[in-house]
């Protein structure tokens, strides 16, 4: 007769694999699951006297604030724009940028190209936003000290909306490039050689092994990484569009995201329950994308979902 083996038995076979896997799970469990308690704040109109259990219940008036205010259709169009252009451009460029290290050059090129390109993930978006200004600056900017130079126009980039979607999308590439192309350039070299070897006997150059061999054979890493990345199209990366723009109202229509928007709210109104609303708006658009982009991908290849 076989034993069945119980819940108990699988935690002690598996008791090694848990061990190691229980700081990531505490971590998961301490800082992103606990503080979900916290969204009855959303739902209250919050005074210190009262904290969190204390104060009195709004229902859904914090909401109804964030509605009306006129901002909500703006900061989440701003938001799941932004987002769905780095997603798109962020991953051609990563990708091609690992296709291209893996076919040309040697081993040290290949590592010296992966360290320059991996330097911009390092630097502070702080020290991003003061060379953006020594660049851009009306009075005393590189680039209109080169145009005053040619005798050309000066650009007004801090009050003129229109620059700031491609300035934007510039500056995200080019901090996160190095990170994208190293990932994907190790799922490169998991590859199995022996597929790029009969390849190259039956005669295949270099661009249909990229497009026969590498690329099929990276659809499952593109896959997981664009299913996480849009898990979080719906949050914007505060750090980068708020040491950028800053508080420059001018520039809120084509810049200001659900991030930025919640902060100023809470800075300037105090109103943390309708901050938090804000915050829980943002949450569950993401639960439902994810949701949705996962049941997309389960119906076009059920092996390559989440879960």
């Amino acid at each position: 007769m076989i034993k069945r083996n119980t819940f108990w038995n699988d935690v002690g076979k598996n008791r090694t694999m848990l061990l190691m896997i229980a700081p990531a799970a505490l971590l998961f469990l301490l800082f992103s699951y606990v503080p979900m308690a916290g969204i009855i704040i959303a739902f209250k109109q919050y005074n210190y006297s009262g904290g969190v259990l204390g104060s009195p219940w709004v229902g859904f008036a914090n909401f109804k604030f964030f509605f009306l205010s006129g901002d909500a259709w703006l900061v989440t169009r701003n938001t799941a724009l932004y987002n769905l252009g780095f997603i798109v451009l962020s991953n051609v460029l990563q990708l091609a940028a690992a296709v291209l290290l893996f076919e040309v050059g040697g081993r040290w090129f290949r590592k010296i190209m992966q360290s320059a390109l991996f330097l911009p993930y390092f630097i502070s978006w702080v020290v991003v936003g003061s060379i953006a200004y020594s660049f851009f600056n009306y009075d005393v900017g590189t680039i209109n000290s080169v145009l005053a130079s040619l005798n050309m126009e000066k650009l007004d980039i801090y009050n003129t909306p229109a620059y700031w979607p491609y300035i934007l999308m510039f500056f995200h590439t080019w901090k996160f490039l190095g990170y994208g192309t190293v990932m994907y350039l190790a799922a490169i070299t998991g590859i199995d050689t022996e597929m790029y070897e009969a390849a190259e006997i039956d005669g295949a150059n270099v661009f249909q092994r990229i497009f026969k061999v590498t690329l099929p054979n990276l659809t499952p890493t593109v896959t997981i990484l664009v299913l996480l990345s849009i898990g979080n199209i719906f949050r914007g990366d505060f750090g980068m569009f708020y040491n950028l723009i800053g508080n420059n109202g001018l520039l809120f229509s084509s810049t200001d995201v659900i991030d930025t928007f919640v902060f100023r709210l809470l800075m300037n109104t105090n109103e943390i329950g309708m901050s938090a609303a804000a915050g829980v708006y943002q949450s569950v658009l993401g639960f439902v994308t994810i949701l949705l982009a996962n049941y997309a991908v389960r119906k076009f290849d059920q092996e390559r979902a989440l879960f």
